[in-house]
């Protein structure tokens, strides 16, 4: 990931969290647990079977307040961004997030919170997925 041309965070095998914290979220907790142990890597076999925590994955944690956009209540062509946490409520809150990962023994590289980000991405094999909170 770069910031103005230059590397700021970087992991190996791992996942790339595009973290999204809307006004009214309180809590990370949850969130952080199921990423650690959401089991999407293969295992021998080739079956969804083994989480993060079992294959030494890395996070590389990026706020991304775009992700929590409503369409569904866009007249025009102009995402609304009003669901998403304001700054002073977002940071501390993806900050809590990636220390509770860390303590789930996960290494965690972090972006730049609110600065423009270019994330590189290689993603090995089909699995993107949507979570939150209450999911």
């Amino acid at each position: 990931m770069r910031v103005a041309g230059e590397v700021v965070a970087e992991i190996g095998p791992g996942l790339c969290v595009l973290l999204g914290i809307a006004r009214g979220d309180t809590e990370t907790a949850r969130l952080a647990g199921k990423i650690a142990r959401l089991r999407i890597f293969a295992d021998d076999a080739g079956r969804f079977d083994r989480s993060l925590l079992d294959v030494g994955g890395a996070a590389l944690v990026v706020s991304q307040f775009t992700l929590v956009t409503d369409s569904r209540k866009q007249k025009g062509t102009r995402p609304d961004f009003s669901n998403a946490a304001r700054p002073e409520i977002a940071e501390p809150l993806y900050e809590q997030f990636c220390d509770e990962l860390r303590a789930l023994g996960v290494p965690v590289e972090q972006g730049v919170f609110g600065a423009r980000m270019a994330v590189e991405l290689v993603n090995d094999g089909p699995v993107t997925l949507v979570l939150d909170v209450d999911s």
